[in-house]
C-alpha cells in the first residue's frame, strides 16, 4: 500500500478505518485520495479479519469535494501537485492535463484522469466486504461519490449533502444518485443543485440513519459492530447478491457517460465563463456568485 496522505487506516477487531484526513481543506480530493482510497479499501478486502469497512472524515465535514481552488483559478496543478510525481504511472496524464489553458481541450485525457477517479471511488462499491459511511457537516459535489458509493450511510440530521456542481462546472461521475434515490429524486437534486439535510436523506431512503450530532457516533458504531457480528463470507454473499441488481441495470455505461459529460460541464460557455471568474476573484467567490440566486450562497 503507498504511504497515505491524504487518509488513515487501522484496523480494530473486525472493522477497518478508513478517514479522509485533510481537514484544513475540507477534505478536499486530490488525484491521491482515490489511489489511496483503493489502496485502503483492497487491505480490507485481503485481511480475513476485516468483516466490515467503516468511513468518515475528520474536521468540520465529511467532503467538500474536489480541491479545485487552484485548478478553477489557473490549471489543474493544485489537484495534482501531491498526486502524480515525475515518473509516476499517473504522471503523463497530468501533465497532458496541465496543458496550455489556450490549447485544444482533448476529451480523451480529461476522461483517461477522471475515469481513474472514479475507479477509486467504485472501489468502495466493488470492495468484497460492506461500507458503511459516517456523514458529518457537509457531502457535497464528489465528495458524494464516495457516500453513494458506499453500501450504508449513517448521517448527521442536521448534515448537508447535494451535489451543487450541477449548476455549472461538473456532473457526477460515479452517476450514482438514480439509484440511490430513484429518478424522481435524482431529478429534483440534479436539475437544481439543492442540497438536502440528513434528515431528507432518511425520509428518501439514501440514510439508513439519521441522528442528531451528539448522537451520530454511538448509531454509526452501533450500526458497524453489528454488521461485524456477521460471517464474513455471508456479508460478501449478501454484497454480491444486492450490487449484482445495480451493476445489471447498466451502471457502467452510465458512468462512462457521466465522466464524459463531466469534462463536457468543464468546457461549455457557461464553464469556461465560471473558470475565467474564478481566475478574477478568486474561487471561493465565483461559487458564492453562482449559488446567489438559488439563496443558499455562503459568505465567501
Amino acid at each position: 500500500m503507498p504511504e497515505l496522505t491524504t487518509m488513515t487506516y487501522e484496523v480494530t477487531g473486525r472493522v477497518a478505518r478508513i478517514t479522509l484526513d485533510r481537514p484544513e481543506r475540507g477534505n478536499g480530493i486530490t488525484l491521491a485520495m482515490p489511489r489511496e482510497l483503493a489502496a485502503c479499501v483492497e487491505r480490507a478486502d485481503l485481511d480475513p479479519a476485516v468483516h466490515v469497512i467503516a468511513l468518515a472524515g475528520n474536521g468540520k465535514g465529511f467532503c467538500g469535494g474536489y480541491d479545485l481552488v487552484d485548478s478553477a483559478e489557473g490549471t489543474m496543478e493544485g489537484l495534482a501537485a501531491d498526486a502524480a510525481p515525475q515518473g509516476s504511472p499517473l504522471d503523463p496524464i497530468v501533465q497532458a492535463r496541465n496543458h496550455d489553458p489556450g490549447a485544444t481541450w482533448d476529451p480523451t485525457v480529461d476522461y483517461a484522469m477522471m475515469s481513474r477517479n472514479v475507479r477509486g471511488f467504485m472501489s468502495l462499491f466493488d470492495a468484497d466486504k460492506p461500507v458503511v459511511c459516517r456523514v458529518h457537516g457537509f457531502c457535497v459535489a464528489g465528495g458524494t461519490d464516495m457516500a453513494l458509493c458506499s453500501d450504508l450511510l449513517v448521517i448527521e440530521d442536521t448534515a448537508r449533502i447535494g451535489y451543487p456542481p450541477a449548476r455549472v462546472w461538473g456532473v457526477p461521475t460515479t452517476a450514482l444518485w438514480a439509484h440511490r434515490v430513484g429518478p424522481q429524486r435524482a431529478k429534483r437534486m440534479l436539475f437544481t443543485g439543492d442540497l438536502i439535510t440528513g434528515r431528507e436523506a432518511l425520509d428518501w431512503g439514501l440514510a439508513v440513519e439519521a441522528p442528531p450530532a451528539d448522537g451520530l457516533d454511538e448509531r454509526f458504531e452501533a450500526l458497524v459492530e453489528r454488521i461485524a457480528l456477521m460471517p464474513v463470507n455471508q456479508l460478501v454473499l449478501m454484497k454480491l447478491l444486492v450490487n449484482s441488481t445495480v451493476r445489471a441495470a447498466g451502471l457502467h455505461a452510465t458512468q462512462v457517460m457521466g465522466t464524459v459529460f463531466d469534462g463536457i460541464a468543464r468546457h461549455t460557455p457557461e464553464g469556461y465563463a465560471f473558470q475565467q471568474r474564478a481566475a478574477e476573484v478568486g474561487f471561493r467567490e465565483a461559487v458564492r456568485e453562482r449559488d446567489e440566486p438559488y439563496g443558499d450562497a455562503k459568505p465567501a
